[in-house]
């Protein structure tokens, strides 16, 4: 049996935990599959003096970054902090100083992927993120190594536990985003501050990393067009309904020819579509590719146990390298022979929420301007305020129309003395 394998944690909250948790309770058959015992040897903490659900020795615990990247004696340097920084800095000199990484990080894999996985390259060391992207949900292993011989025409993916949550709720009770939102608080589905999860920004961190290896190519975060869910209401969730739809945010990347686009907003899927049928924390990927059609993976997208089998499984895999004396092959060899597709390129239809007045006329205007815009409008619902307002909600389906041409026909819109509001603007998943 060849020497053990030494880890050392920066950070051991949630996450941390569970792969502690799970390294001691697995530690006969890890050692049997990798051919040595693999130890946590430390761990960077912020309150040395919290309680923790597991036992440890009185020097297990360090406040110095330096205690855990320093050590000579670490093979492999897991980072479980999350956010840009230290994190990225702690990961850049773990990297300088021949450590090997693994980390949870979406936030730094989807800004820097390329300039990491350079730098491992460079210093004959490895960096593993599977757990950066569905939680417990293996999903960069398959586009890493499964699916290496495909060409991938497109991701479309739920990868943001707690706003499918929200989503589903809004579904299955008509309630509005408000009121949901406060219970998943209050379930610790979301946080105090949600903005990371309901404008989207989570999700377009980790559909930047899947873009990233799928196409083979450095797709940061910024490339990612990005809408949250605040904007959508309880009506909005009738008329999908009554339209034959589902509500869901998701995280969408296609190739077309040399250019790729990439964006993360509420659609409208179709009922009887996988997508829409994934509900509350689950996360869900759907590769579509050349050789193998549409394959999907479903399962959890966060948690203690789920998140750390995956951080433990990039850990098993690099110690099983390190006992065979062979080198970890890179994740994936990047080109940047792509271009990033504006938003303004995007064809589908569209869905369009109107409060107007309830008057003769009314859809004729809104409909000279879509016209004038080359937008046909495949169907439309129009139902009275229930007051005496004099107003109406006037639901529009348009045919495939482009996303350039509907922005220009919104603000038109917007300024007829029929309208009072663009109410909302859902996409329809081609």
């Amino acid at each position: 049996m060849s020497k053990p394998i030494q880890i050392g944690l920066l950070g051991a909250g949630v996450v941390g935990s569970g792969v502690i948790k799970i390294l001691r309770e697995k530690e006969s058959e890890i050692e049997r599959q990798v051919g040595a015992k693999v130890i946590v040897s430390g761990a960077l903490v912020n309150d040395k003096s919290k309680k923790r659900d597991f036992s440890f020795t009185k020097d297990f615990f360090v406040d110095s970054a330096t205690e855990i990247i320093g050590n000579p004696e670490l093979d492999i340097v897991v980072e479980l902090m999350g956010g840009e920084e230290p994190a990225y800095g702690y990961i850049k000199n773990s990297l300088q100083q021949g450590k090997h990484v693994v980390t949870a990080n979406k936030e730094v894999m989807a800004k820097y992927c390329q300039e990491i996985l350079s730098l491992a390259k460079a210093n004959d060391v490895r960096v593993m993120f599977e757990s950066s992207v569905g939680g417990g949900t293996p999903v960069i292993s398959p586009l890493i190594r499964d699916l290496l011989a495909n060409d991938i025409h497109s991701i479309r993916a739920i990868i943001n536990g707690t706003t499918n949550y929200i989503l589903t709720r809004m579904a299955s009770e008509y309630v509005d985003y408000s009121a949901v939102l406060h219970d998943a608080q209050d379930l610790g589905y979301a946080e105090s501050d949600p903005t990371n999860d309901v404008e989207g920004i989570d999700a377009a961190y980790k559909l930047a990393i899947l873009s990233t290896l799928g196409f083979r190519c450095e797709v940061k975060d910024t490339d990612v067009y990005r809408e949250g869910i605040t904007k959508l209401s309880a009506s909005d969730f009738v008329y999908a309904d009554e339209l034959g739809f589902n509500i869901k945010l998701l995280a969408m990347a296609d190739r077309n020819g040399n250019k790729i686009q990439a964006r993360v907003h509420p659609v409208l899927i179709e009922r009887n579509d996988m997508l829409a049928k994934v509900d509350g924390v689950l996360n869900a990927v759907e590769i579509d590719t050349d050789l193998v059609s549409k394959v999907l993976f479903h399962g959890p997208g966060a948690g203690s146990l789920p998140t750390g089998s995956a951080v433990v499984a990039d850990v098993v895999n690099i110690s099983r390298s390190i006992v065979a004396g062979m080198s970890i092959p890179d994740p994936v060899t990047l080109t940047n022979n792509y271009e990033i597709a504006s938003m303004n390129e995007l064809n589908c239809q569209y869905y369009i929420r109107l409060n107007a007045k309830d008057q003769p006329g009314v859809l004729a205007q809104i409909s000279a301007v879509l016209g004038g815009n080359g937008i046909s409008i495949s169907s439309f619902i129009q139902k009275d305020s229930g007051n005496s307002s004099g107003n109406a909600e006037l639901v529009i389906m348009t045919h495939l129309s482009n996303e350039k041409s509907i922005q220009n026909a919104l603000l038109e819109i917007g300024k007829l003395s029929v309208v009072n509001e663009v109410s909302n603007t859902l996409r329809v998943l081609d």
